[in-house]
């Protein structure tokens, strides 16, 4: 061993000697734990230096899952930052109208009227914004109803998603209430669902499905072709409601 390492080795015992742990002695001494191992395996430690290193264990286990959540949540904080910056702000109107579209495909409705659900206040804002910028509709002129529980309070979501919206509270419809039942949800949404609704928009939906054509028209051959090969799935019967007295 030369004079260097002799220099680390009686370095480590002093700090050994001195209640360090392995994980202390490494940081200032730069020497891989497994040697620090070999060469302090026969230093004995005091009881009130076991006592802290034990206490040390015992905080690093009992913080090492609050650790490791407060890691993702940088992680996850740093992913969302990289892909902000990643759009260019403002969006071109061809963008701008594509995303409302996309999102109405995914969560509006499929039939005459045009109507979109959610509970989500940014989803519903921005579709707000989406249909008075893309269809000249200002939201004075939309209608809304509500999705809510009994024990949640009608007349104040009306008033939070009508400060929100500028959809004025008289052109609210019936709120739909749902009935009790004695499960739990996990997700309480406090502000209930909104359906956000455009009068006499049947042409309105097919300029959205048109939009919709138009960006998956790439699919149409293989779509075809899989839906003949699958065909069969088609025949099944329709299930029977069955009322029991």
């Amino acid at each position: 061993m030369n004079k260097d390492y002799n220099n680390l080795k009686l370095e480590s015992i002093r700090l050994r000697k001195r209640g360090l742990s392995y994980n202390e002695i490494k940081k200032k001494i730069n020497i891989s734990k497994s040697t620090l191992s070999y060469w302090l395996k026969t230093i004995p430690l005091k009881a009130e230096h076991r006592q802290r290193l034990y206490t040390k264990q015992i905080q690093i286990l009992s913080r090492g899952s609050q650790s490791q959540k407060e890691r993702r949540i940088k992680q996850i904080e740093q992913i969302i930052k990289k892909a902000e910056d990643e759009i260019r702000s403002p969006l071109s109107l061809e963008t701008y109208r594509l995303m409302g579209a996309s999102l109405y495909w995914a969560e509006g409705s499929k039939g005459k009227m045009c109507n979109i659900t959610n509970s989500d206040p940014y989803l519903i804002l921005f579709m707000v914004r989406w249909i008075e910028k893309i269809f000249k509709i200002p939201a004075k002129n939309l209608k809304a109803r509500l999705n809510i529980y009994p024990q949640q309070n009608e007349s104040k979501i009306k008033k939070f998603w009508s400060n929100l919206t500028f959809i004025p509270i008289e052109n609210f419809g019936k709120s739909y209430i749902k009935p009790k039942n004695k499960g739990y949800k996990k997700n309480n949404l406090y502000y209930g669902t909104i359906r956000i609704e455009i009068p006499k928009s049947v042409d309105i939906g097919y300029r959205i499905f048109g939009w919709i054509k138009a960006t998956t028209k790439n699919l149409d051959s293989k779509i075809q072709l899989t839906q003949r090969k699958w065909q069969s799935l088609r025949k099944t019967s329709r299930p029977i409601n069955l009322i029991l007295k």
